[in-house]
């Protein structure tokens, strides 16, 4: 009689913690799902590099010199949208140019291979890891230079802090602070510029 009761408690406990590991499982795939849309919101939130223009010009002018003029926003490969707003205002002509342009962005350094990692501790500099820090080969990107990256919304100013024996020519390694995001970046071609 003893031997069975302690067989059908073992039985309930063991079925109780397959439950629990279950119902907790459960729980860090629901916690696992919703963080990499935190940390998008977050890396979108930290882009104060990208400037929203609006810019009006309102020819009031009747000279045909200066009818028309037009403001050059920025090099083509660097703009990312420019849009134009015609409007007749009291015979007037109102333009509207709407552009986004990255400020600090300089010569082209080219196209790069960029992944996303997301160990924690120094960089090679000695910094602690953050948000705007990535890795690089030393010999194409030397270490403490600002670049800007294009990188959809990793796009930014980033200092070039770290290096790993996996980066090596044109390939760089955005941190990022949760391995979700980093997965979620995955591995894709990036345009860097030098930052002014």
């Amino acid at each position: 009689m003893r031997k069975m009761i302690g067989e059908w408690i073992m039985k309930n406990l063991v079925r109780g913690g397959v439950l629990a590991a279950l119902a907790m499982l459960l729980v860090v795939f629901i916690y696992a799902e919703s963080e990499p849309q935190l940390a998008l919101a977050i890396a979108t939130d930290s882009q104060a590099d990208t400037i929203q223009n609006n810019l009006v010009i309102n020819n009031l002018s009747t000279d045909s010199n200066t009818a028309g003029t037009d403001i050059d926003l920025a090099d083509a490969s660097i703009n990312d949208m420019t849009q134009t707003q015609d409007q007749e205002k009291d015979g007037n002509t109102l333009i509207v140019k709407t552009g986004s342009v990255r400020s600090a962005a300089g010569a082209s350094k080219g196209a790069f291979s960029a992944t996303a990692y997301c160990l924690k501790g120094k960089t090679a500099m000695g910094h602690g890891v953050r948000r705007g820090l990535i890795a690089a080969d030393p010999r194409v990107l030397k270490l403490g230079s600002r670049v800007v990256i294009s990188a959809g919304a990793w796009s930014g100013t980033y200092l070039v802090s770290d290096t790993g024996s996996g980066v090596k020519g044109r390939e760089i390694d955005i941190w990022v602070p949760s391995c979700s995001e980093a997965r979620k970046f995955g591995r894709r071609t990036v345009q860097i510029y030098s930052a002014q």
